[in-house]
């Protein structure tokens, strides 16, 4: 793939010309002070000395108690490579009794009325908002998010929370708590999906349990869920592996409902194991989200919707990662979308020229880990040995970084034409900074390409024909259809959900998420896709 880059990289993932060294030196960076880890870690552990452990570990939060040091499992930061902490990996056996004790706060919490729920979710909020700086810094080194975006994380989770506390009470008018919610959810959104759902659910009226993303967001959580407890919600924060804590967080009697949030694999098997219960589930995974152009002429409007959609690195489920462009079109697309790719800003987000300066302002920062890049680079390189078309691959800028760490985490955007459909850039979502593009012939060879991965979450159609949008809107197989623009997951009312192998379950968004977690008159139809027993048309 040499020939396909704008500059020569080494193994540290960096350009290495000796141009590029020399300019390197008079832009010698370091650790912004207000930003380093171990003062981050002294702050989280003052704030919530109850939940470390003697040794300076997170424990594990079970029955309003923090207890339970289980197995150590190092917490790596993505920014440079650093062991930052160690996850408290429970065993199946401390799991089951963790959702017994959960079972037992539910049925007492389900006895507080609703003014007092709202009033404790609301305390909770407040110190939220008391300490959001300190928990979007340990964001950004648990999950390498630059520091706009790890504060956006906090400020949507808080903010979608406070609405729902104005509108609760006719949600839940003739409802009664299902009685034990469990968490399962990946690391990207610790905030803004999990802390979130965690929050509405008690508001509820349920006990909630939440397992900790085992990629990152350890301490942030931790600090959370303590401000959480001291105001008295009945939710419980437990480390350990997905598979291993599933037969108790998934298929456990006492579990009520099951949220998830993940890849389509570990999705299928929650999927398959909860297939001939009835237990309400909200199951939320990967499809590869594209972006159809047909007789198209807005440039200026894509290139503003392509430098927003690397926001973290298209770590999100609903990231446009595939575009299906019509052949005449390609020129003028793959114009736009160079200029936009190589203005992308990808570097150490905590890193500062001296003292004093604000953190960097930056697309993205590290992917979750060193393996998540190796892993798309062994993709990328299968797929051009296959006759995919290497478009760009963006060395990163050696001046973002600090001198000498690790950046073996961290990648610049890259593009192919024509990925091989046998691959795994064809029908996958890659989760990281990685494009395809794929070019049509025919409105009908538009809409096949868009629906490569059997159901997304979000599409979008770019188009100057107003009226064949409209045809093409329904045969593509997203929950959320896009003309002109993107899509996003949305807030509060707003309904998401997905299509085919996107999703599993109960949609959510408002009313829906409330309705999700509680049960109404017998025979109630949540609105979702159920197998079996319900199955209910999206809305877009």
């Amino acid at each position: 793939m040499k020939d396909c880059r704008e500059g020569g990289q080494g193994t540290s993932g960096v350009e290495d010309d000796g141009a590029a060294r020399a300019g390197y030196r008079s832009h010698m960076r370091q650790i912004a002070t207000g930003a380093n880890w171990d003062n981050l870690l002294a702050q989280a552990r003052g704030v919530a000395p109850e939940a470390f452990g003697a040794d300076g570990r997170p424990l594990n939060l079970i029955g309003g108690e923090w207890k339970s040091p289980g197995r150590p499992r190092d917490t790596i930061s993505p920014i440079d490579g650093r062991v930052i902490g160690a996850l408290p990996m429970l065993q199946l056996d401390e799991a089951h009794a963790a959702v017994k004790v959960s079972a037992a706060q539910a049925t007492v919490w389900a006895r507080v009325d609703l003014d007092e729920r709202k009033r404790r979710v609301s305390e909770s909020l407040d110190a939220l908002r008391a300490h959001r700086d300190l928990i979007a810094r340990l964001l950004i080194w648990e999950i390498g998010k630059p520091l706009k975006q790890a504060e956006t994380d906090v400020d949507r989770c808080v903010d979608g929370v406070a609405w729902y506390i104005d509108e609760i009470e006719s949600m839940v008018e003739g409802r009664r708590p299902l009685g034990v919610v469990s968490n399962i959810a990946s690391w990207n959104y610790p905030y803004s999906v999990l802390m979130h759902s965690v929050l509405v659910q008690a508001l509820a009226g349920n006990a909630v349990i939440a397992k900790t993303p085992t990629d990152g967001g350890l301490f942030s959580l931790t600090v959370g869920f303590a401000l959480a407890i001291r105001a008295g919600l009945p939710v419980t924060l437990l480390s350990g592996g997905g598979g291993e804590l599933g037969p108790a967080l998934v298929r456990g009697d006492d579990v009520g409902c099951l949220a998830f949030v993940g890849g389509r694999s570990s999705g299928r098997a929650v999927a398959a194991s909860l297939y001939d219960g009835q237990k309400r589930h909200i199951l939320e995974m990967e499809g590869v989200n594209a972006y159809g152009i047909w007789n198209y002429s807005d440039w200026p409007a894509l290139a503003t919707q392509l430098r927003k959609g690397y926001d973290y690195g298209k770590q999100r489920c609903t990231a446009y990662a595939r575009f299906v462009v019509e052949r005449k079109l390609f020129p003028r697309f793959l114009e736009t979308y160079l200029d936009v790719a190589k203005k992308v800003s990808v570097g150490n987000p905590v890193a500062v020229e001296k003292e004093g300066d604000p953190l960097p302002t930056l697309d993205f920062g590290p992917l979750i880990n060193r393996d998540q890049v190796k892993g798309l680079r062994g993709e990328i390189d299968d797929a051009v040995v296959a006759g995919a078309v290497p478009l760009y691959d963006a060395p990163l800028d050696k001046t973002r970084f600090i001198d000498g760490q690790d950046t073996s985490a961290y990648m610049a955007p890259a593009a192919l034409l024509d990925a091989p459909r046998n691959g795994a850039l064809y029908h996958r979502e890659p989760f990281g900074p990685v494009d395809t593009i794929t070019l049509v012939d025919s409105v009908q060879e538009l809409v096949a390409e868009m629906n490569v991965s059997n159901g997304s979450l979000v599409g979008s159609i770019g188009t100057d024909d107003s009226n064949l949008a409209r045809e093409l809107a329904p045969e593509i197989r997203s929950f959320k259809i896009g003309v002109n623009t993107v899509r996003s997951r949305g807030d509060r009312e707003e309904v998401f959900g997905g299509i085919g192998q996107s999703w599993r379950g109960a949609f959510v968004g408002g009313k829906l998420l409330v309705q999700a977690v509680t049960e109404g008159a017998p025979g109630e139809r949540l609105y979702g896709n159920f197998p079996d027993y319900t199955l209910l048309p999206p809305r877009r």
